[in-house]
């Protein structure tokens, strides 16, 4: 009986120190990078324009979901810098899993509007997909101002001018 206690004791010693191995194996020496920024969009047009500011102390939040996207496996949230830029630092591989970069919360109440085209940023967070660097960019998050800025109106007629004029 004791042999058989002894046995089933150095069993699972011996899966425990596996399955530690195994995830440590997962986790990365040098981490990726994701980084981007966030902006108000102040004209409304749906893209940045050179009148559009950086948000500072914004939230976002990198969130890799399993390949059915049901299953959220992976959440992280930051704050953007003064300079509206935020910078995850990711030590595990997510080369099965889609991932995002999300935008949570800005701090300008005049400019809070979630952006549909531009509040989430596929990622690609894997070393098996030929990219050599860790460093990977998302594309630049916005929020829309409730009103656009009386400036905008020349900046329209510039970026949405017809052939004909």
């Amino acid at each position: 009986m004791a042999s058989w206690v002894n046995f089933l004791a150095l069993f699972a010693a011996v899966l425990l120190s596996a399955l530690a191995a195994t995830t440590e194996a997962h986790k990365l020496a040098k981490p990726y990078r994701v980084t981007g920024k966030v902006y108000c969009d102040t004209c409304r047009f749906g893209f940045e324009t050179k009148y559009s500011p950086y948000i500072p102390d914004a939230v976002v939040k990198l969130e890799c979901k399993d390949k059915s996207a049901t299953k959220v496996v992976y959440n992280h949230t930051v704050t953007t810098d003064s300079n509206g830029a935020f910078d995850f630092q990711v030590y595990e591989d997510h080369g099965e899993q889609l991932c995002d970069a999300v935008l949570i919360k800005s701090p300008w109440p005049h400019c809070k509007i979630l952006d549909k085209g531009r509040y989430r940023s596929r990622v690609i967070v894997t070393g098996s997909n030929g990219i050599i660097s860790n460093h990977r960019y998302a594309n630049n998050l916005g929020f829309v101002q409730k009103e656009a800025l009386p400036v905008c109106q020349q900046l329209r007629k510039f970026y949405f001018q017809s052939d004909d004029e």
